[in-house]
């Protein structure tokens, strides 16, 4: 799930075909939906009221959407028939892709073109939020603008629109979210009598345990491309923090980053915790069965355990997020997510609007969806379908929806992919044999680096 942020974009889209674990990571993510990782604080001040263009009642609106997503635009429009659509598929925005933007551009010089609404990832709303050039309208119009009611965007998971947020304005509606929780197989944790762990603490000690009693079984895997918003992320690292627009921290000497990349390596050490990634060549044939816990996104379910590793129904069972012994903030993690705008070239913003609100927020939509909608109405229904939970041991709704209000918003949304720096310069690392804690200071640096190029200021080396 995230190819360059996997679930994030790129990544998930066509996936849902995800049905063999040589799903590519990138693949699996884009099931999530597009994340990547995804959060940005807006600022405090408005800018100036959003002026729409000349309005068309009734004229026909043009929808961008992945494969993924394309049976519910066609759901829409044969439920509304009375609305003209021209829908085109597209990568929906893959993660690290700049397809979207190109386009955008160039539709900005040309002065024609724009789609009405397009599906896509966090890091699109980074850019769809501001002009492309002096003069132009930004490309995402301001939902909060009489677009779309308060009260609706109020109804979505805690923290889960801080993507969309800038200026002090909503640029996007989350279609879905991928909030980090603890799998583990419940038939083996019952038979060798292992309690399912709440703190980080615990999850060390019955990873240790689990190595020395069971040699070969695993209770996580660090090496996917996305596998650091899984842990750093839920662990509160400051590894992408937007003190300000325009200002990232990233801090991996944090005391929040250091603890959690000691906990890993120990687990490394122990060979509790793989260094080769769920998703890589041959994991699930060699040791998909061997996976007794996974510290993951809500789609590990359905497409990790079920699709990928082919693990029978009624093993896998989810539990919330673990806390750190004697903290009592809990905070977890994202691996993925796909948006929605509307354009603000859109001569029929009503329509446009409209679209939006009933793709991401209806039950008749979200409860057949592919991964776990970001409002929360819409999310109970998604539970109430068998199909999303008749697979697994336990009844998966509570921590689905503790974990879904407790992603922790200080890992920031930004013009880049999170999983690029981890993936050039840590991944290797790890597969050099090198530990987490040493690697700190080079993942910090590409992160800084990466940063600059966009224009960032980059504060905390």
């Amino acid at each position: 799930m995230e190819s360059s942020r996997s679930p994030r974009t790129g990544r998930r889209h066509s996936l849902l075909r995800a049905a063999a674990i040589t799903l590519s990571l990138a693949t699996a993510a884009a099931l999530a939906g597009c994340a990547s990782a995804d959060t940005t604080t807006p600022s405090a001040s408005k800018q100036s009221a959003f002026k729409p263009v000349a309005q068309k009642e009734g004229s026909q609106i043009t929808v961008w959407a992945d494969s993924t997503r394309l049976p519910s635009v066609q759901a829409y429009q044969k439920s509304h028939p009375d609305v003209k659509m021209k829908i085109v598929t597209y990568d929906g925005g893959a993660d690290g892709s700049t397809y979207l933007q190109s386009k955008v551009q160039l539709f900005d010089r040309t002065g024609s073109g724009w789609p009405d609404v397009v599906f896509g990832t966090p890091t699109d709303v980074t850019w769809a939020s501001e002009a492309t050039k002096p003069g132009a309208r930004p490309f995402a119009a301001p939902l909060d603008e009489k677009l779309v009611p308060q009260s609706t965007l109020d109804g979505f998971a805690k923290g889960s629109l801080t993507p969309c947020q800038f200026n002090g304005h909503t640029y996007c509606m989350r279609n879905d979210i991928a909030q980090v929780l603890l799998w583990y197989n419940k038939p083996l944790m019952d038979k060798w009598g292992y309690k399912v762990p709440t703190t980080w603490q615990e999850y060390e000690a019955l990873g240790k345990q689990v190595a020395k009693d069971h040699p070969g079984y695993l209770v996580g895997s660090v090496g996917d491309t996305n596998s650091h918003e899984s842990y750093f992320w839920s662990g509160q690292c400051p590894a992408f923090s937007l003190v300000k627009p325009g200002t990232l921290r990233t801090d991996l000497g944090d005391p929040k980053c250091t603890r959690m990349a000691t906990l890993l390596d120990n687990l490394i050490s122990a060979k509790a915790i793989a260094t080769q990634g769920f998703f890589s060549q041959g994991f699930a044939k060699n040791s998909g069965s061997k996976v007794l816990m996974a510290y993951g996104p809500s789609w590990y379910g359905q497409y990790l355990f079920k699709a990928g590793f082919k693990t029978p129904a009624k093993q896998i069972a989810a539990a919330p997020p673990l806390t750190w012994q004697g903290e009592s903030t809990t905070a977890t993690g994202n691996v993925g997510g796909g948006v929605w705008m509307v354009s603000s070239h859109s001569a029929n913003l009503k329509a446009s609007s409209d679209l939006v609100t009933w793709l991401t927020t209806s039950d008749e939509n979200q409860a057949t969806a592919p991964t776990y909608p970001a409002y929360t109405q819409a999310a109970k229904a998604w539970l109430a379908n068998p199909a999303n939970k008749d697979y697994f041991a336990n009844d998966v709704s509570q921590p689905f929806e503790q974990a879904a209000n407790e992603v922790w918003t200080g890992w920031s949304n930004t013009k880049f992919s999170d999983s690029t720096a981890w993936s050039s310069v840590v991944l290797p690392a790890l597969t050099a044999g090198k530990s987490l804690t040493e690697t700190l200071p080079a993942w910090q640096q590409e992160i800084a680096d990466e940063a600059k190029t966009q224009g960032y200021k980059v504060v905390g080396q």
